[in-house]
């Protein structure tokens, strides 16, 4: 139980970290960060349960004012803006990034990565764009054309996460809750 919330902590303040990673914002009001392969990592590392919590965690720090999102933003407004359907997403991204790493039968990296991609693109794309049609007042159509600005980072994020799974795996094994 101790060593669960040590990694939902730890994996809650990995997320915050990534945001330090200069964003790109777009016209639209939506930043390329790196804080999505967090969201990724914490499925594919700690699992559906954990991986979620952590976020959880990460989110309920940021809606009390800690300025924790990329570019230091942070409060209830965020929860208002163009990236809401994003982080509401994100708990929910990285639950199926964990669940997929869990019972998919390939070797870790490649579960992890098939989870990374289910959960952190395909998952919260559907959250974000549905989130941006209702905040920008656009069709779903003109919202997912926006989103498609993120594909080629969140690609290369995909990979990453398989990998660094794979490594963590290897390094240490039986350290991945999403695997034990």
């Amino acid at each position: 139980m101790e060593r669960s919330l040590s990694h939902i902590a730890l994996f809650a303040a990995l997320i915050a970290v990534l945001g330090f990673i200069p964003q790109v914002m777009l016209p639209f009001g939506v930043p390329i960060t790196a804080q999505s392969l967090g969201i990724m990592l914490c499925g594919t590392v700690l699992g559906a349960k954990r991986g979620a919590l952590a976020v959880m965690l990460f989110l309920l720090l940021v809606a009390l004012g800690l300025p924790l999102l990329s570019g230091g933003r942070g409060g209830l407004g965020v929860f208002a803006s163009p990236t809401v359907g994003f982080l509401i997403g994100f708990p929910v991204a990285a639950f199926i990034a964990g669940m997929i790493t869990e019972t998919v039968e390939f070797p870790i990296g490649w579960a992890a990565g098939i989870g990374a991609f289910v959960g952190g693109v395909v998952v919260l794309y559907a959250f974000g764009v549905t989130g941006l049609a209702f905040m920008l007042d656009k069709t779903l159509g003109e919202a997912a054309l926006l989103v498609m600005a993120f594909v080629p980072g969140d690609l290369i994020k995909v990979v990453l996460a398989g990998l660094i799974t794979q490594t963590l795996a290897r390094m240490r094994p039986g350290l991945l809750p999403s695997r034990n």
